[in-house]
């Protein structure tokens, strides 16, 4: 005896592919009413959906019809054929939430419509297959947005490490602007670069994400890549560059986190990378800095490692005023290390009174900002006067 069970499935199948347009038809108007973001979409977007909800049914009468007791095919075909029509489209403009949305309805208006368009002896056959049918097509939606956001992180990290690469080389331009814009860079207010090791056993990903929710917690964009052992972050919308420094500490490994200057914009923001990374390089040579430093607290370490900016720095900033502001100061300063910072020393040297030889420290503190009694300050003047006097500089240069 020939079992009935597939000529049913068959006169079942045809009837429900005859039915095809008017199915469809039928999903989109329950759409129009029971979505709304259904209704806001562009008519491009629209027909994309139309074309997806067919597919579906096309693709569910083909199986039904062939084997409807098995599960369908597996996962990858059954997402090539339900969703091929535009994958990437609907993965950028419908969320995954809207599209679970969408298969329910779509499942629903064949549920409803299968009593009227099937014999009582086929419709509950159909009305089970429906159920193993909507399963498999919700694991294929999962799978399409997986691998679309598995792609696009993929691309997206690709495209940060060039905005990065692209602000250390000093080449950010309107395109590398727009580049970050993509990446959620919002260009608010002053950027700077902040460089230490990266840490062992973290992916990048953990790491930038880290990074980016901090920042943003503390109202400022970021951006981040890893280049060989260090890890470099831009951050944006800053005040403070220490303070916005300690914000991201924590996602660093461990040794020196140095932090340049602000500078306007992603296209000043080399200035800021080129500091950082100068200052990075020598940051071992001082072993107390703090965690993080700035970089124009490591210019003597910077100019004794080649750093001609920090150079120009120490002899226009500090040796130059001192010697414009009265040739006194420079004369005192180097009887006063010589002396072993000594001021009754000092002041025998230069046959003045000790308090003669306080007051010109505490004006050479207001003068450069330095405080020649403090030793780390003592050591930045040291390394002035040594490059100002080489510099061959005067007071009326």
């Amino acid at each position: 005896m020939v079992d009935p069970a597939p000529a049913s499935r068959t006169r079942a199948a045809q009837t429900l592919l005859r039915s095809t347009g008017a199915l469809s038809t039928a999903a989109t108007g329950r759409m129009e009413t029971s979505l709304p973001w259904f209704r806001d979409l562009a008519a491009e977007h629209r027909s994309w959906v139309g074309l997806i909800v067919q597919a579906g049914v096309r693709h569910f009468v083909g199986w039904y019809a062939e084997d409807g007791d098995s599960a369908p095919s597996g996962e990858g075909a059954l997402a090539s054929s339900v969703f091929g029509a535009a994958p990437r489209a609907l993965a950028g403009v419908i969320s995954l939430q809207q599209t679970v949305d969408l298969v329910r309805l779509s499942i629903d208006v064949i549920e409803a419509n299968v009593d009227s368009l099937l014999d009582p002896d086929d419709a509950a056959e159909v009305h089970a297959a429906v159920l193993r049918y909507a399963r498999e097509v919700a694991f294929a939606t999962a799978e399409v947005y997986a691998r679309a956001a598995e792609s696009r992180g993929a691309w997206d990290a690709r495209l940060e490490a060039l905005v990065v690469d692209a602000v250390l080389r000093a080449e950010a331009d309107e395109t590398i602007a727009s580049r970050a814009s993509a990446l959620g860079w919002r260009g608010r207010g002053q950027v700077v670069v902040v460089l230490g090791d990266a840490p062992a056993r973290r992916t990048e990903t953990d790491l930038f994400e880290e990074a980016r929710r901090v920042a943003h917690a503390a109202g400022m964009d970021a951006l981040g890549a890893v280049q060989g052992d260090r890890l470099v972050l831009l951050l944006g919308g800053v005040t403070d560059p220490r303070a916005a420094a300690r914000r991201v500490i924590e996602v660093f490994g461990e040794g020196p986190v140095v932090v340049g200057p602000v500078a306007d914009g992603l296209a000043e923001a080399h200035l800021s990378a080129r500091a950082a990374v100068s200052a990075q390089r020598v940051a071992v040579g001082w072993p107390g800095a703090p965690r993080p430093v700035r970089t124009d607290e490591l210019l003597p370490e910077r100019a004794l490692g080649g750093d001609g900016h920090a150079r120009r720095h120490l002899v226009d900033e500090v040796y130059v005023p001192l010697l414009r502001s009265r040739g006194t100061l420079t004369d005192t300063l180097t009887a006063y290390f010589e002396a072993g910072t000594s001021i009754e020393a000092t002041a025998r040297a230069l046959f003045v009174h000790a308090n003669t030889v306080r007051y010109r420290l505490r004006q050479v503190t207001d003068l450069v900002g330095l405080d020649p009694t403090q030793p780390r300050d003592a050591f930045t003047l040291q390394i002035a006067l040594v490059l100002g006097r080489q510099s061959g500089r005067s007071a009326t240069d």
